[in-house]
């Protein structure tokens, strides 16, 4: 059984700890953009990728996958 005293300093003072022993602040990431893109079913089995800020319809496909990707693509482009 591990008790990760040999991690520890013999010591309670927080400024002998090494700072991830004592230091609670987890960061956390960036708070995720809203998306720009929505991917649309616009028929049988057609789907549009629609840019949500304006409206336009910036690509389709005929596979819902392959939509997602081209939404993706599109959304890292920016």
């Amino acid at each position: 059984m591990c008790t990760l005293t040999h991690f520890v300093p013999h010591t309670n003072h927080p400024s002998m700890l090494p700072p991830a022993m004592f230091s609670h602040t987890v960061f956390a990431p960036a708070e995720p953009a809203m998306p720009r893109f929505q991917v649309i079913l616009a028929g049988n089995a057609f789907f549009h990728i629609k840019e949500i800020s304006t409206g336009h319809v910036r690509g389709f496909r005929s596979n819902h996958n392959e939509a997602c990707a081209l939404a993706r693509a599109l959304e890292s482009r920016c």
